[in-house]
C-alpha cells in the first residue's frame, strides 16, 4: 500500500487532522454538517452529552450523543471549496490509518446530512419550508476536479439541463450527483423533494443584480423551468452538490437538508428564519435518532 505523503496530509502535533482539528476518535459515524460556526452549538444544545469540542478557522465540530446516536456536528463555511477540504478530510478520519499514512484495507461509510438555508426557486415552495436535495446539480466546478462516475439517469439529467438551461461556454460544466437513498428515505413528510442547483457565489451566481451586469440575465427562469421526467429544480446554495458529488465518490451517505429562507419568485424573504432553522434542527436530530 502506498504510503501518503506529509505534503499530502497533514497531521497536527497532536494528531488531528489539518483543516478540522479532528483525532479519528473523536469523530461519529452519523454527521451533520452546517456553513455557520456559530450554528454548531445551536445543533448540539440539543444533544444529551457532549464529548469533545474543536475548532480550528471556521470549522467547529462538536460530538456527543442524542439517545443512543453519536452525532458529531461540523462547521463547513461556505462555498464548495470548503467542502472539499471538509469531505476529503472527514473521509481521510475513518479510511486512512494515520501511524502508516495507508488507505485501510477495510473502508467506513459515514453518513453526512447537510442542514443549512436556501433560496427556493419555485413559486409553490415557501419561505419557511423545507427542501430535502435528491440530486446536486453542480456549476461551481468542484466535481470536475475529479474522475466521476455518473449512471445513466444523471448523464440524462446533465444532457436535459445543458439542453434547457443554456448557461454557456463561459461557464464550468455541470455535474450531478443523487443523495444517499438510505438517508432520503426517511425525509419524506414535511420535505419538498427535488434538484438543488449549487452556485460559486451567492449574488451574480445566483442571479442576484446589484451594480453589476450579468452574463446571463435569464438564468433564474431558466432554472425554475427545468424539468425532465418527474425532476424540477427546488431550489439553489452553495454546497450540496460538492457534498454529494465527493461523498458518492468517497462511498459515504449523504443528504442536504434546506431550510428555505428566500422565495426567489415571489421576492419573499423568511420574517423569522432562526425559529424555520430551529424547527429543521429539531426535526432532523428526531429523525436520525429513529433511524436504525
Amino acid at each position: 500500500m502506498n504510503r501518503i505523503a506529509e505534503s499530502e496530509l497533514i497531521i497536527n502535533n497532536r494528531g488531528a487532522v489539518y483543516h478540522l482539528n479532528l483525532r479519528p476518535e473523536e469523530l461519529a459515524q452519523n454527521i451533520i454538517t452546517v456553513g455557520d460556526p456559530d450554528r454548531v452549538a445551536e445543533v448540539s444544545k440539543h444533544f444529551d452529552k457532549i464529548e469533545g469540542k474543536y475548532q480550528h478557522r471556521e470549522f467547529v465540530t462538536h460530538t456527543g450523543w442524542v439517545a443512543d446516536k453519536r452525532i458529531s456536528v461540523v462547521s463547513t463555511g461556505i462555498g464548495t471549496d470548503n467542502i472539499d477540504i471538509v469531505l476529503n478530510e472527514l473521509d481521510a478520519l475513518v479510511n486512512i490509518d494515520f501511524d502508516t499514512r495507508t488507505i485501510k484495507p477495510q473502508l467506513s461509510h459515514l453518513n453526512i446530512i447537510r442542514v443549512g438555508t436556501s433560496g427556493s426557486l419555485q413559486k409553490d415552495i415557501p419561505v419557511d419550508s423545507f427542501v430535502a436535495s435528491t440530486h446536486g446539480l453542480g456549476i461551481d466546478n468542484l466535481l470536475n476536479f475529479y474522475q466521476q462516475q455518473n449512471n445513466a439517469e444523471e448523464n440524462q439529467l446533465l444532457g436535459a439541463f445543458a439542453s434547457q438551461v443554456q448557461i454557456g461556454g463561459g461557464f464550468a460544466s455541470p455535474y450531478i450527483a443523487a443523495a444517499g437513498t438510505s438517508l432520503l428515505k426517511h425525509f419524506v413528510g414535511g420535505f419538498h423533494h427535488g434538484i438543488t442547483v449549487t452556485c460559486p457565489g451567492f449574488y451574480g451566481p445566483q442571479g442576484r443584480i446589484l451594480r453589476l451586469g450579468l452574463v446571463n440575465t435569464e438564468l433564474i427562469d431558466r432554472l425554475t423551468g427545468f424539468s425532465y421526467g418527474n425532476h424540477r429544480i427546488t431550489n439553489f446554495e452553495m454546497e450540496t452538490s460538492g457534498i454529494y458529488g465527493l461523498g458518492k465518490l468517497l462511498g459515504h451517505q449523504c443528504l442536504s437538508l434546506s431550510a428555505i429562507v428566500a422565495n426567489r419568485i415571489s421576492k419573499e424573504f423568511s420574517k423569522d428564519s432562526a425559529t424555520t432553522m430551529e424547527k429543521l434542527i429539531k426535526q432532523t436530530l428526531e429523525i436520525i435518532g429513529q433511524i436504525k
